[in-house]
């Protein structure tokens, strides 16, 4: 699995002011703990970051952070955004202990063409993430779940999907992770009982000449 490099800085002041700060300043605050050490907070240059979280899955990218010239494998563990602006305000990293496995969630990518949808079905996408328990350097960027079998009616389950190596999936075997749906019948609209029912116009009044035309027509002279 490639790694993907991070620079990152130290600092010591904390609090909501110097996060604001940071932030007019360009840089996004952040922290890194991890697995006996005490949480270390730090800052990254916040435009070069997110040119980065373009490029990459981070829910699966093991990052080599760089804090001040000391490097250690990372995790980001949470992101948070501004409520309403396209803003970042905060990240964390877990830092990443050798032979020490982590969780994380993996999406999933459905491939293959149902033989349900051939027939018309519809597939139903329950699940699209896998809870799973793995070696940090073997995390997979997505496992793939061939829906090619699946018939309407039928739908696969959590147990039915073989994982890659060294992968424990935490998610409950009997889960449903998609299934073929029948098509929906259109129905035709049934008269609701106390509904007004549409009648068809009556002529009330003909127009002044045909009333005039329907009149005896006078007697002609001898």
């Amino acid at each position: 699995m490639a790694i993907t490099p991070l620079t990152a800085a130290s600092r010591s002041d904390r609090g909501k002011g110097v996060a604001r700060k940071l932030r007019a300043a360009g840089r996004t605050p952040g922290v890194i703990y991890g697995h006996a050490r005490e949480p270390r907070s730090l800052s990254l240059n916040t435009h070069e970051f997110e040119l980065l979280l373009e490029k990459i899955a981070y829910k699966t990218t093991v990052f080599e952070l760089d804090i001040d010239g000391a490097k250690s494998n990372a995790l980001i563990r949470e992101i948070q955004r501004h409520p309403y602006k396209k803003e970042i305000l905060h990240i964390d990293f877990q830092e990443l202990v050798a032979g020490e496995k982590v969780t994380v969630r993996v999406p999933i990518a459905y491939i293959g063409s149902s033989v349900g949808v051939k027939e018309g079905g519809i597939i139903d996408q329950i699940m699209h993430e896998f809870s799973i328990r793995v070696d940090p350097m073997s995390i997979p960027s997505k496992i793939e779940v061939d829906i090619t079998p699946l018939a309407i009616g039928r739908s696969l389950h959590v147990g039915d999907i073989k994982m890659p190596e060294g992968v424990e999936v935490l998610d409950d075997e009997e889960a449903t992770i998609c299934a073929c749906a029948a098509p929906k019948e259109e129905k035709a609209a049934e008269p609701v009982e106390g509904a007004p029912v549409a009648v068809e116009p009556e002529v009330l009044a003909k127009g002044k000449k045909e009333e005039e035309g329907a009149e005896a027509a006078p007697a002609a002279k001898a």
